[in-house]
């Protein structure tokens, strides 16, 4: 079972419900960090990193002794990755996507296969029992997913292998690599925030992920600061709220100190606990519908 913790925006508090449900989920799990603009779940799980895997895409290397610049390759590409100017050749790694395609239109076998680094994916071990995934972008890389391709891929085979649940810390927003991040979600957790700008933004990520088909629930955090929009529109959705984070300036000094809210105190332990026996139902019903 693969559960993905979402949001319309930075700052809900999404990874201080994912970090949150990784130590009161009951069952064996893996942690998956697939932020990997700005990865920050091992700031509270704190695991130790055993592993890391360096994450490459093909890229083209021209062979300028064997091009007839016939354009062909920057036809085809669709991202300008390569240009023909003249009788000169120029490639943009940068812009690349590795599809290959500018390789095998080439008449002439000019375009070869070099490599660009994308970024690394990191495992590891927290408190000794619980395996973590983090994907770390290159900094000045502009190309998430091809680096959350491979640590989703890791994370299927592994977690898989070894019969663990899976929960994703994907990153926020309704852009390119949040859409990634969610795609093998067996549910979907929104976390937002009773405010209109936190309103506006969970409205996005709604519609955003609807369309999946899967069982989305809602989490709000900072609970209690008096806008109701939210609560009207799961109501009208049939989104159900599973949890309730209230607006304490105690929860908000632990979480500055990297601690965990799960840890806090017992009616915080209690909410997680259930949260998480909530969403393994969600997904259970959802499979057997």
């Amino acid at each position: 079972m693969i559960v993905s913790v979402a949001s319309g925006k930075g700052g809900t508090g999404k990874t201080t419900v994912t970090a949150s449900l990784a130590v009161s989920w009951s069952r064996p799990l893996m942690a998956v960090d697939l932020d990997v603009e700005e990865p920050n779940l091992h700031l509270f799980l704190k695991p130790e990193v055993t592993d890391t895997d360096v994450v490459t895409i093909e890229v083209p290397e021209v062979d300028e002794s064997k091009c007839t610049h016939c354009r062909k390759c920057a036809e085809l590409c669709q991202f300008k990755a390569i240009a023909v100017m003249g009788k000169a050749i120029m490639t943009f790694p940068e812009m690349c996507h590795g599809c290959g395609g500018c390789m095998a239109i080439c008449p002439e076998g000019a375009i070869g296969t070099g490599t660009r680094e994308l970024g690394v994916m990191e495992r590891g071990v927290a408190r000794g029992a619980l395996p973590c995934l983090t994907g770390r972008l290159r900094v000045g890389e502009a190309m998430s997913p091809p680096l959350m391709r491979h640590v989703r891929s890791c994370m299927r085979a592994e977690s898989e292998e070894r019969s663990l649940d899976v929960l994703v810390d994907a990153p926020p927003g309704v852009s390119c690599p949040a859409m990634s991040a969610v795609a093998d979600s067996d549910v979907i957790v929104l976390v937002t925030e009773p405010t209109p700008f936190g309103f506006h933004d969970f409205k996005l990520a709604f519609e955003a992920f609807s369309p999946y088909g899967k069982p989305i629930a809602v989490v709000i955090n900072r609970a209690g600061l008096g806008d109701k929009r939210v609560y009207e529109f799961c109501t009208a959705q049939n989104l159900p709220i599973l949890a309730e984070i209230p607006y304490r300036r105690d929860i908000a000094e632990h979480y500055s100190k990297g601690m965990i809210l799960a840890e806090m105190d017992e009616g915080l332990g209690e909410l997680f606990v259930k949260l998480g026996q909530d969403l393994r139902r969600m997904a259970k019903e959802a499979r057997n519908a």
